[in-house]
């Protein structure tokens, strides 16, 4: 059983809900008669592994502890002793959290028998029902187990047993999951802070003393420091090793033609073409192969006899990582590149990754791709703070870091759309109506996404009018997309920018209209949120619908100076994050707004540049490089620009891998104190270089 990291969220967390039933309720005098425990993997409870045993104390069972758990001297006597249970009950909770009901206690008696048994304890990382139901739901009068499952509506089979007190154990768990959300409580760490508050909290008002919470941290990632790793995959897209242009020959081509092909082209493979569309591979082991099996007249064999097909591919802008995981997965040694369009534009092959000298072992790879359900998706995207900082700590570039969280945001919101489709036909609801595409908007479009990412997704579609049948259809989907991601980690926007809202989930003509609208109207409250659908990318369904809105917007807008000019006005009300002496402003938790005083109006200036200058690019670099390549801004000044960008970015991202270790809700806040001199010099510098954005979209300098 694998163990958790800080950043697994509550819906994905392998566990093991445990109670036990004693003969008393003084743990210094105690002994465990009956011991229940339920596997879980986070909501999952009906057919986990369980363990129930009943064990003889050696002691006697007072009359008043049998009037509550129903167990006599005469039901214990000559059960198994707790010292020949001890292995196999450890075994079944290998590296799991352990989950119940005051927990506290179970696990101060299983310590003692332990201790009692002469074998060596280990605290598990726990989580205790009473503390999230508080969490959860501050203001219930009661959180005794029968209460809370009297109030979530669960029926308690075998109350005061150790496996009936379990089993609901486990559901009030599963039932808490979306009360704990709604309180921005998703994670482990998360909910370990959560309580950790609440212990602390009590502790003051009973004058100091609190008690332990939740154990030592016990199986997770600082027990263990992670491999270091060749961090070229992390660095460098498909693009950049890819072999280019793809040879193709015809499906009636024969296998000697093939062979004549590679080794007169020195390449490993051809793809296969019908009707003008590359459908399959044969490579040259597929061609030894045939001739293994046929004979010579093996090499007389079409090409489509003999491919493999369907072809498997890879995005061209995909990380190398990705590829080598989907090689890895697949055991293939050979990935079709396609482009945006899905066209194939190359080939990639180990060769390729052996000339980069990639590594075999990634950290996340095709997980997020392959996740059956939401747990599964929940497990893969906890991964990534453990990426993250393996590349922080391999010295990556941190605008490369976010740009691989920002793709792993784009390939998590694929997956759920499609976990979302496959929900929707199997409740009868049928097939999409008509051809959409999901995007992704803002910092996760634009490739510049951190940890502390939230939601904002829209829906085209290619016809429809609002309240329709088809708008009606994708209202649905956006909602499993929405819900789905929240699960997962990434929490529903505050801003309401996601497909489940009708302002973003349209057909092309109305997405066409808005977008007039948008640029002519220029109403404040029209432009609230406008300025993000610049970022978006398509990552689910028909490309080109997304493709042609985003092109039409950026004509539109190019058109309208004014309407430019009007999404810069964050910038001219900009000011800087600093005192009268010099030194940064701080909130009340002596923390710095990186966002709003640093990086936004460097990407807000950007984006305001692109679209006055018609650069289509979403990423602020190629942004900024674009128009300093069009002669609109200096280039001196550009570079100096992208400097304080990098650092910026690495002084936000490194607070959120700290903070998620601790359980700390994500945000742009930086604590600069945290910071060595010479960082908090040069975050300074890089903070009163933004004001340079600022002076060169002022009116008369675009």
């Amino acid at each position: 059983m694998s163990s958790a990291s800080h950043s697994t969220p509550l819906v994905a967390i392998d566990a093991v809900v445990l109670d036990t039933e004693t003969t008393g309720l003084d743990s210094r005098s105690a002994r465990i008669i009956q011991i229940g425990a339920r596997r879980i993997a986070g909501a999952r409870i009906e057919g986990g592994d369980e363990f129930e045993r009943i064990l003889d104390p050696g002691i006697p069972v007072p009359p008043a502890s049998s009037a509550i758990h129903g167990l006599f001297d005469a039901d214990v006597r000559g059960k198994p002793k707790f010292a020949d249970t001890w292995a196999e009950l450890d075994a079944f909770f290998g590296r799991s959290i352990i989950i119940g009901h005051t927990i506290q206690f179970d696990l101060g008696m299983l310590k003692k028998e332990v201790e009692l048994a002469g074998k060596v304890w280990r605290q598990p990382r726990s989580l205790d029902i009473r503390g999230l139901a508080r969490v959860a739901a501050p203001t219930l009068a009661n959180y005794e187990l029968s209460k809370l499952a009297a109030w979530l509506g669960i029926e308690i089979h075998g109350r005061h047993t150790a496996m009936g007190d379990a089993d609901a154990t486990a559901r009030i768990y599963a039932a808490l999951l979306p009360l704990l959300r709604a309180r921005n409580v998703r994670t482990l760490a998360e909910a370990e802070a959560a309580c950790r508050l609440l212990q602390e909290q009590e502790s003051r008002a009973a004058g100091g003393f609190m008690a332990e919470v939740g154990g030592p941290v016990i199986g997770i990632e600082a027990t263990k420091p992670l491999a270091r790793l060749d961090s070229f995959p992390f660095r460098h897209r498909v693009e950049n090793v890819m072999s280019a242009p793809p040879i193709a020959l015809p499906g009636t081509a024969t296998v000697k033609e093939a062979i004549d092909v590679v080794i007169g082209r020195k390449i490993s493979s051809v793809f296969v073409t019908e009707n003008g569309k590359m459908v399959g591979i044969v490579t040259e082991r597929d061609a030894l192969r045939v001739v293994q099996k046929h004979g010579p007249s093996g090499l007389a064999l079409t090409l489509s006899q003999v491919m493999s097909s369907p072809l498997q591919t890879v995005a061209s802008t995909a990380f190398v990582y990705r590829a080598i995981s989907r090689m890895d997965r697949l055991g293939l040694r050979h990935l079709a590149v396609r482009d945006m369009n899905g066209n194939i534009v190359g080939s990639i092959t180990t060769r390729n990754l052996l000339r980069h000298r990639a590594a075999t072992a990634t950290m996340l790879g095709d997980e997020i791709d392959n996740a059956p359900d939401v747990a599964a998706l929940g497990a893969a995207w906890a991964r990534l703070p453990h990426m993250a900082r393996t590349l922080v700590e391999e010295g990556v570039d941190p605008r490369t870091v976010s740009a691989i969280i920002s793709s792993e945001i784009q390939v998590l919101t694929r997956r759920a759309a499609q976990l979302a489709e496959m929900r929707m036909e199997a409740e009868g609801r049928g097939k999409p109506p008509v051809p959409y595409a999901v995007l992704v908007l803002g910092s996760a479009g634009r490739g510049e996404s951190l940890l502390a990412a939230d939601q904002d997704n829209a829906i085209v579609f290619e016809r429809g009018e609002p309240g329709g049948p088809e708008d009606k259809w994708f209202e649905t989907l956006g909602g499993y997309i929405a819900d789905t991601l929240d699960q997962v980690g990434v929490p529903y926007c505050k801003g309401g920018i996601m497909a489940k809202n009708a302002q973003w989930r349209m057909s092309v003509e109305n997405w066409r209209g808005t977008i007039r609208g948008w640029v002519v109207r220029h109403r404040p409250e029209d432009l609230l949120n406008v300025d993000i659908f610049y970022d978006c990318i398509p990552v689910h369904g028909d490309v080109a619908l997304a493709e042609n809105i985003w092109s039409y917007a950026f004509e539109i807008g190019h058109k309208s100076p004014e309407f430019a000019m009007l999404l810069g006005q964050f910038l001219r009300d900009w000011n800087p994050p600093f005192t009268l002496f010099g030194g940064f402003r701080l909130d009340d938790m002596k923390r710095v707004d990186l966002k709003k005083g640093g990086i936004m109006p460097i990407f807000t200036g950007a984006r305001v540049l692109a679209i006055r200058h018609d650069v289509r690019a979403r990423s602020t670099p190629d942004r900024l490089r674009g128009v300093a390549a069009s002669g609109h801004a200096p280039e001196r000044d550009i570079d100096a620009l992208l400097d304080a960008h990098k650092v910026i970015i690495g002084a936000m991202l490194n607070q959120q891998l700290a903070d998620t270790e601790q359980g700390i809700p994500l945000s742009p806040r930086v604590v600069v104190d945290r910071l060595g001199p010479d960082a908090k010099a040069a975050l300074k510098t890089a903070v009163g270089k933004v004001s340079m954005i600022v002076e060169i979209v002022k009116e008369g300098r675009i």
